[in-house]
């Protein structure tokens, strides 16, 4: 997957984001298989668990059975077909996760090889916070930023500016 590019930019911003709200003493279930950035998170001192490449859209059993008082899902709900279901299914309190924003001028990834690496939904801001909302949660805290690439054009000079990424911070919401 990151043969020939390494989003530094996208794993400053979320790490930074990450250090903010969620300290190293707390556990942390990452959804999706190992990763080069649940490795830094473990290099700067997070106790990450990941899911073993079960398909999240009908295997719940991470969720339901860890220990982690805090999930991570980085850009990883666009791969799902239905996010909700595994978002109302968390039993941690925490919750920070990121996902690739939806873009205007930019049809929805396709990868031609890997049948996981596509993107069933690609969400405006509002859509994902209400997802978060109808599943339980409450988000504290939420950031974007761009993505610019090094080429020339009207979509690389768009995506200067124009927000690719989204995270936040969200807490489950006390059942009255």
């Amino acid at each position: 997957m990151y043969e020939r590019t390494f989003p530094n930019k996208r794993f400053k911003h979320t790490l930074e984001f990450l250090q903010k709200h969620i300290s190293t003493d707390q556990s942390i279930l990452d959804l999706g298989v190992e990763n080069p950035f649940s490795k830094i998170m473990k290099e700067n001192g997070y106790q990450v668990e990941n899911t073993q490449g079960e398909d999240l859209d009908l295997d719940y059993s991470a969720v339901h059975t860890t220990k982690a008082e805090v999930v991570t899902a980085f850009e990883i709900f666009e791969h799902l077909l239905a996010p909700f279901n595994i978002l109302s299914q968390i039993k941690s309190e925490k919750l920070v996760a990121s996902i690739p924003l939806r873009l205007w001028f930019s049809s929805a990834y396709k990868s031609k090889t890997d049948p996981w690496d596509r993107h069933y939904h690609e969400f405006e801001d509002w859509q994902f916070d209400w997802l978060l909302e109808k599943a339980g949660w409450e988000i504290k805290d939420r950031a974007k930023w761009t993505n610019p690439v090094k080429k020339i054009g009207i979509r690389p000079l768009l995506r200067s500016f124009t927000p690719r990424y989204y995270i936040v911070y969200a807490e489950r919401k006390k059942q009255p």
